[in-house]
């Protein structure tokens, strides 16, 4: 079970939960002996301490956070040190991994993705980084085991930046973030709330940590219970589970849409960085004697069930049973939501793979930072052991998260029961959780141990007709499911034993292929540039006025970072931002990019002429529309670019290109109900796109009409709480309201230059 107190909690010597109300303060006089005081015990949290630690700005209400390590993968490393480059960066101040593992296989655009992995190495010597060669290790799993430490801080340019079970508080935002701490400036933000995490019990015999993190998912993403804040694993249940298992479930809060992570640490973990020859990074983490929470979770470990999270998100969860008992009920629903996200584009529907009342998977795949695990793969292989998965469509992959663990499943035999069955194992690779490998066929049903189940992420075209389907599930069921040959199994099922095996980490083998510069650059080394890595455009600062004309309007209720810049093979363009933006939103809205260019196209006159009178004959009507109330508008304060309407945009991944693809494109903001995540709206702004917020009800615009915003600059500058609209359809002109929510001075700076490398550039830095 779990559940959430609607207010928060007082946690005692990291144990004992008492609940925030009427006689809080009583039951802690009598436990302690001490009076409660709120504002201490906030203090008291993991958190907290390490907040502290990390903040710059002496006011623990506004955080000026330094983090100790930087982490990136060939996906974000190129424009995020092409961009501090443009903003004069000599050498990276802090540790910084550049790690291999998404653009992996060099297949698609010919030598871009090897291009891209050379200039990554020729960085890593010049700047002073460390550079992990493709096949190594997906990014999360080297950063568990080479540089998570105890109490520390670690700023990723992965969404999934999470290593809060060995005790590193670890974020991930977009690239421009991590260039600013390349740039020795801080991540700037107010004091995170933190939610308990209050954990009981122990999970049952095939219940694994994806099991644990889908229940929690299910529970919290709906009401944004977490959103923006940090979560904190405390409890007596956490000493009932494995490093690996606590790893698995902490990977996963980044679906919850929380800021980050953090649990209290133990032997279990202290014997993790033994094995990794780190102990000297081990830090025992614990809250104080009495730690007040803003919210709690109370999760009781021995009552969750394998879980399956169905398309087409993680919090789209059920437990197996139920689905197998409601197949029809469960399917339908499935496909009500598909029609949401697609219309009419496709055909969907999962009806066919009922065969005789059993639910049919096509597809498993155990892999990347959530499922490539040593436990999980070695749970996986007891339950495969002396089965297989059949000749006819059902397949399953395996990727161990790193080669040292692939080393040891070989060395112990858990590489043998595996492949016995049919099964492929496969090498350390981000792929399948993103579309990049192990594309389903169209209309199969895959289910995997990894981390999203966004519409298309796992490859199809919606735009090509094609369609196929994810769900998330635990490796042990997934390995139940394809020992039963593809009909949907919960690992309970499985009536055997689970064997305990030992982990050795071989540290040779990074030693013998990692290139670390120790920190200490080589100036005079060469960056390897290939054909297709290009600079950023020129962007212009924020201009007196604003024109702007919607482009794509969505009312999916939640919009993810995929659907805004498809992941896949479209990658292999992340270092080419201008070839990048004409994919964005081609799943979603193909007619999007046409649009945005054409009125990008209209800017580049007005810059250049400085004259409406050259514009399109629709804008000069619309600019008349507005001089008719605006006098004082000309072509030389108004500038004219687009934005997009989308209920709640930016779930998912970290990658800044969501936003700047738009930015490239010519957009000039968002306009939303409300943000999915922090790191989306941070993308916005440190691309210099206003992050605007409209309440809830009926627009006053539509696809293809304009917004003008009269004084926009001037309301920026004078942190006006409320911005003055236009809406200007088919003549009609209507005034409204919206606002840009909390920002900071430097990020009102940012926006006002046109983005963060403007503001680097302006000397602002």
């Amino acid at each position: 079970m779990v559940s959430t107190l609607q207010a928060g909690g007082y946690l005692i010597n990291g144990m004992e939960l008492i609940p925030d109300g009427i006689d809080a303060e009583k039951q802690i006089q009598a436990k302690t002996g001490k009076a409660a005081d709120k504002a201490e015990a906030k203090k008291n949290t993991i958190a907290y301490s390490i907040l502290k630690a990390h903040n710059t700005s002496g006011n623990m209400d506004k955080l000026n956070v330094k983090f100790d390590k930087l982490t990136s993968h060939d996906i974000t490393y190129v424009g995020i040190i092409q961009t501090a480059r443009a903003s004069g960066l000599e050498k990276f101040p802090i540790p910084y991994v550049l790690t291999n593992c998404h653009n992996s296989l060099c297949a698609v655009g010919g030598t871009i993705n090897e291009d891209d992995h050379m200039y990554g190495l020729t960085a890593a010597r010049k700047y002073g980084g460390i550079y992990v060669p493709p096949h190594q290790a997906v990014i999360h799993q080297f950063a568990r085991e080479m540089l998570a430490t105890g109490g520390g801080m670690i700023l990723g340019s992965d969404s999934h930046t999470r290593y809060g079970a060995l005790g590193t508080m670890a974020m991930g935002e977009g690239g421009p973030e991590l260039v600013k701490q390349l740039l020795g400036q801080t991540y700037d933000i107010n004091m995170p709330d933190v939610v308990a995490i209050y954990l009981t019990g122990e999970p049952a015999p095939g219940v694994g940590p994806q099991d644990v993190a889908l229940a929690i998912i299910g529970k919290v993403f709906g009401d944004g219970y977490v959103k923006n804040k940090v979560m904190e694993f405390v409890g007596p249940g956490v000493s009932s589970l494995s490093a690996d298992f606590r790893i698995g479930i902490d990977v996963m809060t980044t679906e919850t849409t929380c800021l980050s992570s953090i649990w209290q640490t133990d032997d279990e973990i202290k014997n993790f960085y033994e094995i990794h020859g780190r102990s000297g990074d081990y830090k025992e983490l614990k809250p104080g004697e009495i730690a007040y929470y803003d919210g709690v979770v109370e999760v009781d470990l021995s009552t969750i069930k394998p879980m399956i999270a169905m398309p087409f998100h993680p919090s789209n969860t059920y437990e197996i049973d139920e689905v197998n008992a409601n197949l029809e009920d469960i399917i339908a629903d499935v496909e009500k939501r598909a029609k949401v996200s697609f219309g009419d584009k496709v055909e969907y529907s999962l009806k066919n793979k009922i065969k005789d009342g059993k639910f049919m998977v096509d597809q498993g795949v155990i892999a990347g930072c959530a499922g490539g695990g040593f436990e999980n793969i070695c749970a996986a292989a007891d339950i495969l052991e002396g089965r297989f998965i059949g000749n006819d469509r059902f397949t399953l992959s395996v990727y161990p998260a790193s080669t040292p663990i692939f080393m040891e499943i070989v060395k112990n035999g858990v590489a043998a029961k595996i492949l016995e069955t049919g099964a492929i194992l496969k090498t350390a690779f981000c792929g399948p959780c993103f579309g990049a490998g192990d594309t389903p066929a169209n209309n199969a049903f895959s289910i995997r141990h990894s981390t999203r189940n966004f519409p298309n992420r796992e490859g199809s075209k919606v735009q090509n007709g094609q369609i196929a389907s994810v769900a998330l599930m635990d490796a042990r069921s997934i390995a139940a499911t394809a020992a039963n040959q593809g009909v949907l199994t919960p690992a309970t099922a499985f009536d055997g034993k689970f064997n305990k095996y030992t982990y050795y980490f071989d540290k040779e083998i990074y030693a013998n292929r990692v290139f670390d510069s120790h920190g200490v650059a080589e100036p005079d080394c060469e960056l390897q540039f290939g054909p297709n890595i290009k600079d950023w455009p020129k962007m212009s600062a924020l201009t007196d006025n604003l024109l702007l004309k919607v482009v794509s309007e969505i009312h999916d209720p939640v919009t993810t970072t995929d659907e805004l810049i498809p992941s896949g093979e479209t990658s292999s363009y992340r270092s080419n931002p201008i070839g990048l933006a004409e994919f964005t939103l081609s799943r979603k809205d193909p007619e999007y990019v046409g649009r945005a260019k054409a009125v990008h196209a209209e800017e580049e006159k007005r810059l250049k002429e400085e004259a409406f009178d050259n514009l399109s004959s629709e804008i000069q009507d619309v600019v008349k529309n507005i001089k008719a109330q605006y006098p004082e508008v000309t072509a030389a304060n108004t500038g004219i670019g687009s934005t997009i309407f989308a209920v709640k945009p930016g779930d998912g991944s970290a990658r800044e290109q969501a936003a700047s693809c738009q930015k490239v494109l010519g957009g000039w903001a968002n306009v939303a109900n409300e943000y999915a995540t922090k790191r989306y709206r941070s993308n916005l702004i440190n691309w210099g796109m206003l992050p605007l917020v409209i309440e809830k009800g009926d627009l006053p615009f539509k696809n293809e009409d304009y917004i003008f915003l009269p004084g926009i600059r001037k309301a920026v500058e004078d942190k006006a709480e409320k911005i003055k609209a236009v809406a200007i359809s088919n003549g009609a002109v209507k005034e409204f309201t919206m606002t840009l929510g909390d920002l900071t001075d430097n990020e009102r700076e940012i926006i006002l230059d046109g983005c963060l490398i403007n503001y680097n550039r302006a000397g602002k830095k």
